[in-house]
Formats: C-alpha cells, sequence, structure tokens
C-alpha cells in the first residue's frame, strides 16, 4: 500500500508546504487537489505547472493523481443545460491533460448532484453521455480516469458499489476504473469490502479517513467511529497493494500540518 496526501486542506498555505510535509512526515506521493491557488486546470495550462514540477523533483514527490473540483460551483457535469454539461466536460478534460503533463497516472472525477428533478433514465443518460467523451479523451492522451462515488448528501448520481459497477459495465474501457472512499458506504450501511468484490480489477484506489457514522465529515484515522484497524489488516489480508489517499479536505484548514501528520502516523501504527 502507498499513502497519498489529499492537497485541498491546504489551501490557505503555499503549495511548497504540501511537498514539504508529505516528504518529511513519510508519504508516499501526492494527490493534488485542482482547485485555486495551487492547482486550478486552466491556470496551469494558461501559466504552466513548471512550479509543481519543481517541485516534485525538489521533494522527489511525484503527484500520482489530479482530482479537479467537479461538484461545486461552476462545474458539474450532472447538472443545468447542456452547454454547462459540455463546459464541464471541457473543463474535466483540461485537468487531465494537466495531469498527463506533469505526470500523474490518473485524474480523479466524480458526478455531482444532478437535481431533484431529474429522472434515473435522464441521470444516465446525461452521465454516459460526459463518461464516453471523457473516455475518448484519455484514449487519445493515454490517461487514465478514476470514477469516484459520492455519499448521498453529495449526489444522487452514483453513491454505492451496485451504481459503481454498473457504470463500469455500461462504460467499459481500460482508460476508466473506480475505487471507493470509504466514507460513503460506512454511512449507509453498505459493505466497505462489497467494492472489491464487485469492481474486482477494477477497484484501483481509495479514501481513507475516518466518520462520525452520520454525516459526509471527514475525520482523522482514529478518531472516529469506523473500525479501521480491522479494515487495514483485512486490506492487507486481501493483498490490496495500490494507493490510499488520506483525505483530509477542509475540517482542519487551520492547522494542516499537525493533523496531515497525526492522520498518517495513526493509519501506519494500526498496521503495525
Amino acid at each position: 500500500m502507498e499513502f497519498g496526501m489529499f492537497t485541498s486542506g491546504y489551501q490557505r498555505n503555499p503549495i511548497e508546504n504540501v511537498f514539504a510535509d508529505a516528504k518529511r512526515f513519510g508519504y508516499d506521493y501526492v494527490e493534488l487537489w485542482g482547485g485555486r491557488p495551487h492547482a486550478y486546470p486552466f491556470d496551469l495550462k494558461q501559466y504552466g505547472a513548471c512550479e509543481i514540477k519543481n517541485l516534485m523533483e525538489k521533494y522527489e514527490m511525484p503527484v500520482r493523481i489530479f482530482t479537479p473540483e467537479m461538484n461545486a460551483y461552476p462545474y458539474n457535469m450532472m447538472c443545468g443545460t447542456e452547454q454547462m454539461r459540455v463546459d464541464s466536460v471541457e473543463y474535466t478534460k483540461a485537468a487531465m491533460d494537466v495531469a498527463k503533463d506533469i505526470g500523474a497516472e490518473y485524474t480523479l472525477i466524480s458526478a455531482g448532484h444532478a437535481g431533484y428533478q431529474a429522472t434515473q433514465r435522464e441521470i444516465d443518460e446525461k452521465l454516459d453521455k460526459s463518461l464516453r467523451e471523457l473516455i475518448d479523451h484519455a484514449e487519445k492522451i493515454d490517461h487514465k480516469i478514476i470514477y469516484e462515488p459520492l455519499t448521498t448528501f453529495e449526489s444522487n448520481v452514483t453513491t454505492n458499489a451496485n451504481q459503481m459497477k454498473e457504470v463500469l459495465d455500461r462504460n467499459h474501457s481500460p482508460y476508466l476504473v473506480g475505487m471507493v472512499d470509504i466514507v460513503v458506504p460506512y454511512i449507509q450501511g453498505e459493505s466497505i469490502m462489497a467494492y472489491f468484490d464487485k469492481l474486482q480489477d477494477k477497484m484501483v484506489h481509495m479514501h481513507i479517513i475516518d466518520s462520525d457514522g452520520h454525516s459526509e465529515n471527514h475525520i482523522v484515522p482514529g478518531e472516529g467511529n469506523l473500525p479501521l484497524s480491522e479494515l487495514m489488516h483485512e486490506l492487507q489480508s486481501v493483498g490490496y497493494d495500490k494507493t490510499i489517499t488520506i483525505e483530509l479536505v477542509t475540517n482542519y484548514l487551520n492547522e494542516p500540518r499537525f493533523y496531515a501528520k497525526r492522520a498518517l502516523h495513526n493509519l501506519k501504527r494500526m498496521l503495525d
């Protein structure tokens, strides 16, 4: 298993802090959040990603995954008019180009809320249309997409393992793979390990954090209610050897380095 630092919690700090802290705390890679001020895709396309590349080299810390912001204003490929969908897809393509440029293996995407009036058929059609366009671009630039499920607080599109499997089956491509953010199944009473059973070799990435059990809040590992120690040993027993990003989002903006250090220490202690 490789442990990654998610960077959105550092958005009030200089981007160099991310790479310096990831190196000194013992992270294996960075999952780069594609928001301002650090790594907004259109900024990097216009002005270049030299700063990111220089920091990767300086601290010997790769960016394995690029994660553009896709569920909040102004980009969500699931809501609004056709032109809004097109704008969101073009934004995501720009993110994929940036990810490819900096050497990331994946761009991580998700589908935001489609609105309360959308029918299941409309949701499926809009999602598949967007994914097909993104897969075509992925194949063109030889770069893979990770598709992430969201909680029911965040979306009404893809929120469980069965839906994930259906999406991957309908849009079959070696350039589209899946993952699990463990808060998603936990707060819904679903099995985390079901994602492994249902996605099989398409299950390539995880977001691991702790949870209070009833909200989407992402908590430092060991400080919530999730049976994380048992989960970590189960991952060992099934031979999971891929990436795990500790996704501390915005709960700890005041002192991100304190919690980034504690989170990694707690997870590694559980493995020991």
